[in-house]
C-alpha cells in the first residue's frame, strides 16, 4: 500500500499529460476531413495530417532520449510542452494563408514535442511501479487519453465540421472566386481553438516545472535467472530480441489504433455516408477504446496476463477486419469501430512486454518504441491510397490491417519470449521473470 501511495501523485501528473496527448493527437480525425474540404485534397493527401504528426516520433525519439539524459524526466516534459505550443501556434499563420504545408509543419513540430514528452512519460509509467502491472497503469493513462480524444472530437468536431455538407455543396456550385471566399472563411474556424490550446500547453509547462514530480532512476543493468545466477550485461539495446520485435509490433499496432479514428470519417464518406453523420464515428471509435482501457485496468494482470490480452486482441482484430471487408455500408463501419476495443490494449501490453529488464537501456528502448509510432502515419496513407484506387469497393482498404494483427499474434505467442537471437542460448521469458 505504501508503494502504491508513492507513485499515485506522479501518475496523476502524468495522467494530466496523457489527457493533453489525447486532445491534441486524436483531433487529427477531425482535421483530416476538415482540411480535405478547406484545401480541396484527395483522401491520400488529407491523410498526410496523420503522417506529419507521427513521422516526428521517428526522427525525434532517439534525440529525445539524449535530451532526457541531460534534462531528466521532469524538465524534458516541460520542454516537450513548450515545443508543442510552438507547433500549435503555427496553425494561425497557416489558416490565414490557407497553406497546407504550414499546417503540416505545425503538426510536425507538435509531434516533435509529443515525442519528447512521451519519451519521458511512457518509461516513467513503466518503471515507477511493478512491471507485471505496467499495462494496468498504461490503461489508466489510456482512459485519460481517450477521454480527452472524445472531448476533442465533440468540441472541435462541432466547430470544424458543423454544416460541412452544406459547405461542400456550396463549393461545388460556386465560381472560382466564390469558392476561394467560402473556403478562406471556413478555414479560419481553426484560429481561436488553437490559440486556446497554445495557452493551455504553456500553462501546463509552468505547472509541471513547479510541481514536485520525482525523478526515477532506471535499474542497474543486471539480469538474473530464477536460480539467482547473473547473466553478462548486454552492450547494445539490439541484443534484446523481445524489445526489437516489440518495436515492430508497436509499428503494426500504430495502424490498428490510428485507422479506426483518423481514417474512419473518410472511409464512411467513401461508403456514401453523409459527413454530418460520419463526423461522429471517430468519437465512437474512441468510446470503444475507452471501454477497452477500462477493461485493461480491471483484467490485467489479475485476471489476464499482458501476453494473453495481446493475443486475444489480435485474433478479435483479424475477425472484425474480415467482417468489415465482407460487409456493406454501416455494418462495415461498425466492424471497424469495434476494433477500437482491442486496439486500446495494444499499446500498454506491448510496452509492458518490451520495456522490462532493460536497465540502463530503458530510455533508449523507450525511444526505439516511440520511433515505431510512425506506423500510425504510414498505414493510414496506404489506407487512403486504397480507397482512392478502388472507390467502387473501398472495403479493400481495411485489409491493410490483416498483416498488422497477424504479427501482433506472433509477438504475443512467441516473439515476447525471445531473450537471445541465438536459438542455442535463447531463454524462455518465464525463466527471467
Amino acid at each position: 500500500m505504501s508503494r502504491l501511495k508513492s507513485y499515485i501523485y506522479p501518475l496523476v501528473i502524468i495522467g494530466i499529460l496523457f489527457f493533453v496527448f489525447g486532445f491534441i493527437t486524436w483531433v487529427n480525425g477531425i482535421l483530416i476531413p476538415y482540411f480535405q474540404i478547406c484545401l480541396e485534397l484527395s483522401n491520400f493527401q488529407s491523410l498526410w495530417v496523420a503522417f506529419a504528426s507521427y513521422i516526428a516520433y521517428f526522427f525525434m525519439a532517439i534525440p529525445s532520449a539524449w535530451i532526457l539524459k541531460y534534462t531528466g524526466y521532469k524538465k524534458g516534459m516541460v520542454l516537450g510542452l513548450v515545443v508543442m505550443a510552438v507547433g500549435t501556434i503555427t496553425f494561425i499563420p497557416a489558416a490565414y494563408s490557407r497553406t497546407y504545408f504550414l499546417f503540416l509543419s505545425g503538426l510536425f513540430v507538435t509531434g516533435t514535442g509529443l515525442a519528447l514528452l512521451q519519451t519521458a512519460a511512457n518509461p516513467y509509467i513503466a518503471i515507477i511501479g511493478p512491471p507485471e502491472s505496467t499495462a494496468q497503469r498504461v490503461g489508466f493513462m489510456g482512459i485519460a487519453n481517450k477521454t480527452a480524444g472524445i472531448l476533442s472530437q465533440r468540441i472541435l468536431g462541432a466547430i470544424f465540421l458543423l454544416n460541412a455538407d452544406t459547405i461542400v455543396a456550396s463549393v461545388s456550385r460556386a465560381s472560382a472566386r466564390e469558392k476561394a471566399v467560402i473556403l478562406d472563411g471556413y478555414i479560419l474556424k481553426v484560429v481561436n481553438p488553437y490559440l486556446v490550446i497554445t495557452a493551455i500547453l504553456l500553462a501546463l509547462a509552468v505547472m509541471i516545472y513547479f510541481s514536485n514530480l520525482p525523478e526515477v532512476e532506471e535499474d542497474r543493468q543486471v539480469e538474473k535467472k530464477e536460480s539467482g545466477i547473473e547473466m553478462e550485461p548486454r552492450s547494445s539495446v539490439f541484443q534484446y530480441p523481445y524489445l526489437v520485435l516489440g518495436v515492430v509490433a508497436l509499428f503494426m499496432a500504430g495502424g490498428c489504433e490510428v485507422i479506426p479514428i483518423d481514417g474512419i470519417i473518410l472511409y464512411s464518406r467513401s461508403l456514401g455516408i453523409p459527413l454530418q453523420e460520419a463526423r461522429h464515428f471517430a468519437e465512437y471509435s474512441l468510446y470503444a477504446m475507452l471501454v477497452g482501457y477500462v477493461a485493461s485496468t480491471i483484467l490485467i494482470p489479475k485476471w489476464l496476463s499482458q501476453e494473453s490480452a495481446l493475443k486475444y486482441c489480435a485474433v478479435a482484430g483479424m475477425a472484425l477486419i474480415l467482417g468489415a471487408y465482407f460487409s456493406p455500408g454501416m455494418i462495415s463501419v461498425y466492424c471497424l469501430i469495434g476494433t477500437g476495443f482491442g486496439a486500446a490494449l495494444l499499446w500498454g501490453t506491448i510496452w509492458g512486454l518490451a520495456i522490462q529488464n532493460l536497465g540502463t537501456f530503458t530510455k533508449l528502448g523507450a525511444a526505439l518504441l516511440l520511433m515505431s509510432v510512425i506506423g500510425g502515419g504510414i498505414f493510414p496513407l496506404i489506407f487512403g491510397t486504397l480507397i482512392d484506387y478502388n472507390p467502387a469497393w473501398p472495403q479493400t482498404s481495411v485489409l491493410v490491417l490483416i498483416p498488422c494483427y497477424a504479427f501482433l499474434f506472433y509477438y504475443a505467442t512467441w516473439g515476447f519470449k525471445r531473450q537471445k537471437w541465438s536459438t542455442e542460448t535463447e531463454l524462455n521469458l518465464k525463466e527471467v521473470i
